[in-house]
C-alpha cells in the first residue's frame, strides 16, 4: 500500500498533459539543432563524419527528464534492455532482423531506379576508400549520431504518441516532424522536400511497426536502421547537391518498402489473428493524463 506522499507524488505524474511533454521535446530538439548546427564549425568536427544536429532530439529527452523524471522512465521503456518477462521471446523474436534488412531494401530499390530512371543505367557507387576520412570511423560516428536521433524520435515520442493514436497514425505523425526537423531541406527545390518527407513518413512507419514487435533494445535497432540507410545514401546515391530525381525515387522506394509493413500489421489487427506485437513495450496512458 503506497504512503499518502507517494500517491500525491504519482497524482501529479498522472496529471502531466502529455501535449505539454512532447512540446517540450520538439521545442527544444528544434532549438537544440540548430544550435548544435551553429555551433558545429568551431568544433572542427566534419559533418561527413558527424553531424551534431543530430542530437537535437536526445538534449529533448533531456529536458522531459529533467521536467518529469518519473514519467520518462516509463516512456523509454525498452530503449536498452527487455524485461525478463518479454525480452526476446514468443512471436516478436526476429522482427529486429526483418527491421534491419529493410534499410538495404530501400537503398537497393532506390539505386537501381536511379541507375534506370536516370538515362545512363550506370549506378552512382562511392567507394568508401575514396572518402575523405576512414569509413571504420564514419560508421562508428554514423551509428552514434543516428542513435541520438532514434533517442528522442523512435524511442520517447514515438511510444508517447501510441498511447494516443493508432500503430499507423503515431509513426506517421513522428515521421512527418522527423522530416520537417531538418529544416534545411525545404530550402531545395519543392519536389525533393516533397521525396524528402514521403521517405521520412515511410520509414517512421516501417520503424513504428518493426519496434511493435521488438521488446528490448530498440534504440539500437532504431539507430542501425538509421545508420545502414544513412551509409547507403552516402555509398550509392548522389543528391546531396539537391537533384529531384535521387530524393524522389528515394522517397519512393522507402514506401514501397513500407507497404509490406502496413500489411502485416493489417493481417495481425484481423479477427482471430494471433497477436504478435510485444507485451508490456509501449506505457499505457496514465489515467488521468490529457
Amino acid at each position: 500500500m503506497r504512503t499518502g506522499q507517494e500517491q500525491g507524488t504519482a497524482g501529479q505524474g498522472r496529471r502531466v498533459p502529455w501535449k505539454a511533454e512532447a512540446g517540450v521535446f520538439l521545442a527544444v530538439a528544434f532549438l537544440g539543432a540548430g544550435a548544435l548546427g551553429a555551433v558545429q564549425p568551431a568544433t572542427g568536427i566534419p559533418t561527413e563524419v558527424l553531424q551534431l544536429t543530430q542530437f537535437g532530439p536526445a538534449a529533448g529527452v533531456l529536458a522531459v527528464a529533467l521536467l518529469w523524471p518519473e514519467r520518462i522512465r516509463a516512456g523509454l521503456a525498452g530503449m536498452a534492455r527487455g524485461r525478463r518477462d518479454t525480452a526476446w521471446a514468443g512471436p516478436g523474436r526476429g522482427a529486429g532482423v526483418r527491421l534491419l534488412l529493410t534499410a538495404p531494401l530501400i537503398i537497393v530499390l532506390a539505386a537501381g531506379a536511379y541507375a534506370l530512371f536516370d538515362g545512363d543505367g550506370d549506378a552512382r557507387l562511392t567507394d568508401p576508400r575514396s572518402l575523405a576520412h576512414p569509413f571504420a570511423l564514419i560508421v562508428l560516428a554514423q551509428l552514434v549520431g543516428a542513435c541520438g536521433e532514434e533517442l528522442g524520435w523512435r524511442c520517447y515520442l514515438q511510444p508517447l504518441l501510441r498511447t494516443r493514436f493508432g500503430p499507423l497514425a503515431a509513426p506517421a505523425a513522428v515521421g512527418l516532424l522527423w522530416g520537417c526537423w531538418h529544416v534545411q531541406v525545404f530550402a531545395q527545390r519543392p519536389g525533393y522536400a516533397a521525396g524528402f518527407l514521403l521517405g521520412t513518413v515511410a520509414m517512421s512507419v516501417v520503424l513504428g511497426l518493426g519496434l511493435e514487435r521488438v521488446r528490448a533494445h530498440r534504440l539500437l535497432f532504431a539507430g542501425g536502421f538509421h545508420t545502414l540507410v544513412n551509409l547507403g545514401m552516402l555509398l550509392a546515391m548522389d543528391e546531396e547537391d539537391g537533384t529531384v530525381l535521387p530524393m524522389a525515387l528515394f522517397g519512393a522506394a522507402c514506401l514501397l518498402a513500407a507497404v509490406p509493413w502496413v500489411l502485416g500489421a493489417r493481417r495481425d489487427t484481423r479477427p482471430g489473428a494471433r497477436r504478435r506485437t510485444a507485451p508490456g513495450r509501449i506505457p499505457a496512458a496514465p489515467h488521468g493524463a490529457r
